[in-house]
């Protein structure tokens, strides 16, 4: 459930950060008839984003036995790359975010119509919906509890709601360099359990070798269906079995990706510049 929640709560809370760059731009323009017109976008990129989803769901329930693991794979894989480049891309754009959502938001107020500006909204919103719902799909995969996931996935979207309306109405700040810091070692841990999950299911199917090598065998420690079993998959995407090449790439992809996420950038982090922006309040 913390790993959904973590999934939630990150993607949510960019999406959260756009959307208020967006209304923040408009009222401080003079331009709050578009207003609307961005409320149009996002939902309809939040209706996407659940289709994406649905659909995922969808052609795995029609799949057979033996090309499911095949479907789950590549998706989890999928879902590792999506979660990888978002944690890297917000790292790096943090610093011109806002100005570059200002100049997009400009060029389609100039058209003079308020469905280019939808469309900017919608375009901003729904890569971040789309990646939310395939890596929330393996994740949720992974951990073998769809229902417990969706909850803490809700749970996670609620609070990154919350704290956008926050952010917009100056109500709280918060360091958000740290915040998206935290949560992308975090959201590592998780994204190497699914990365070990997609492996699994490749040595199921033969594609990958050494399905009997098993170097962790805590079945004993961690029976199907307990509580402890339950929350370790939860939290880190962990089974009870693991093989030799599931231990070698989820410690592997933890190391590499934190050491780069981690490195320290050779100019100045401006994820200030974003949270300034966001926590100026606007004026109606």
């Amino acid at each position: 459930m913390l790993g959904n929640f973590l999934i939630g709560l990150r993607e949510g809370l960019e999406a959260a950060l756009v959307v208020s760059i967006l209304v923040t731009y408009l009222v401080r323009t003079n331009r709050q008839q578009y207003i609307r017109f961005v409320t149009y976008g996002v939902a309809s990129a939040v209706i996407f984003s659940a289709i994406v989803g649905t659909v995922l769901q969808l052609i795995e329930q029609s799949l057979s036995a033996k090309v499911e693991p095949v479907f789950a794979g590549t998706i989890s894989i999928l879902a590792v790359g999506f979660v990888t480049w978002m944690i890297f891309w917000m790292k790096k754009s943090a610093r011109t975010i806002s100005g570059d959502l200002r100049t997009r938001l400009d060029a389609a107020a100039l058209t003079g119509s308020g469905i280019a500006v939808g469309a900017m909204a919608f375009a901003a919103v729904a890569r971040e919906g789309a990646e939310t719902a395939v890596f929330f799909w393996a994740a949720a995969h992974a951990n073998g509890n769809e229902l417990v996931s969706l909850a803490g996935l809700i749970l996670g979207l609620i609070t990154a709601v919350v704290l956008g309306v926050a952010f917009y109405r100056s109500t709280i700040k918060l360091n958000l360099s740290t915040f998206f810091k935290v949560t992308g070692v975090l959201l590592t841990i998780v994204a190497a359990g699914v990365l070990s999950y997609g492996i699994h299911e490749f040595q199921e199917i033969g594609w990958l070798p050494g399905e009997d090598n098993v170097v962790l065998n805590l079945t004993a420690q961690l029976p199907e269906g307990s509580v402890i079993a339950t929350v370790m998959a939860g939290l880190f995407n962990l089974s009870a079995k693991t093989t030799a090449l599931q231990a070698v790439a989820w410690f592997s992809y933890i190391v590499i990706v934190l050491a780069l996420f981690l490195a320290k950038p050779s100019t100045q982090s401006a994820t200030a510049v974003a949270e300034q922006e966001v926590s100026e309040p606007a004026k109606v």
